[in-house]
This record gives C-alpha cells, structure tokens and sequence, in this order.
C-alpha cells in the first residue's frame, strides 16, 4: 500500500511550472524541481511518472491560466479594437512586471523542444490553435456588433494577432513599454 501525498498537486505543479518557465525543460534539472517544488526527487517522480510527465502538466497548468486570464479580457464589453489593444496590452505590461522577463511558456517551449518532439510540438500546436480562435471569435463578435469592418477575415486577422503577440512576448524580454504599445498600435490598424 503506498502512503499518502504529504504535498499539494497544484503547488508542486505551479512552482514546478515557475522552475520550466524560467529555466526551460532541458535547463531544469531534477535537483532544481526538487529545491523548486520542496518534494524530493523520488516523491516527484513516484506521483509524476517523469520529469516529462510533470513537464506537461505544467503545461496544461499554464495554459489553463492563460485560457481563464483570455476568456476575461475577451469578454470585455465595448469596441473590439479597444477590447483587444487592452488585452495585448494586459499581457506585455504583466510580462514587463515580472522580476525576471521570460517570455511566454509555450514560445519559449516551441522554440526549445516543438523541432525535436513532435508530440511536444502538436500539443503546443492544439493550445496556440485555441488562442488564435479566442482572437477570432472576439473579431467575429465585433463583426455581428458592427464594430469590425464586415470584409475583414476573422480566423486570418487573429492568426496575425497571435503571431504578434508571440512576438510581443519574445520582445518584451529586451524592450519597454513604448515599443511594444507602438507594435499593438499598428497590429490593429486594420480592424
């Protein structure tokens, strides 16, 4: 009979998943999982099956947070340029706020692992497929709403605004505010 967790799932995962996000999957070792999560290395791996498992884990931890934070900051009433500027805006400025400025989990995932794993890299696929379709459902909506020109491509306009803000999220690690507000600025002078 195995003894019982003496530990929180959603802790471990969520300084865990600090530990990834800061240091990438190959840069983490388990000692530092181990320091970073305060379980022991055989605790983890007996309640995560792997550093890969918990990896992924992480993953899905979050990409759950960001799915909550952009279901909030789509949901905003009033004009979708101004409901999607604030929504980029959101995003640097927390990035921006952040001691250390890494990036966005999944980028810096795609960019470290998505060309040598290809499960890796479909799984990372499926979560940015539903961010650029929160965009485009927003897009749609201010459409119906009379607010986005009629002629603009919904699923074309958010594949450009997932990309900046893919980009937004790499630049914010070297650049301040103005620069980045300048990029969202012009990223959405088409709708």
């Amino acid at each position: 009979m195995s003894r019982p967790r003496s530990f929180d799932d959603d802790v471990v995962l969520s300084r865990a998943m600090d530990a990834f996000w800061t240091n990438g999957y190959a840069g983490t070792s388990p000692a530092q999982l181990a320091e970073a999560t305060g379980v022991s290395k055989g605790s983890l791996y007996n309640a995560f099956s792997s550093k890969r498992a918990l990896f992924e884990k992480c993953l899905d931890l979050y990409h759950q947070q960001i799915s909550e934070l952009a279901k909030g900051l789509m949901d905003h009433p009033g004009p979708t340029r101004e409901c999607l500027a604030e929504a980029l805006r959101s995003v640097v400025d927390a990035d921006l706020a952040q001691p250390q400025r890494r990036g966005c989990l999944i980028g810096n995932t795609a960019v470290e692992m998505a060309g040598q794993d290809p499960e890796i890299a479909a799984k990372l696929r499926r979560m940015q497929d539903e961010s650029t379709g929160w965009f485009a459902a927003r897009i749609e909506r201010g459409q119906r709403e009379g607010d986005v020109r009629p002629d603009l491509d919904p699923r074309a306009f958010a594949e450009h605004l997932a990309n900046t803000l893919a980009g937004l999220r790499v630049m914010a690690m070297t650049h301040e505010a103005p620069v980045l507000y300048r990029i969202i600025d012009a990223a959405l002078a088409a709708v």
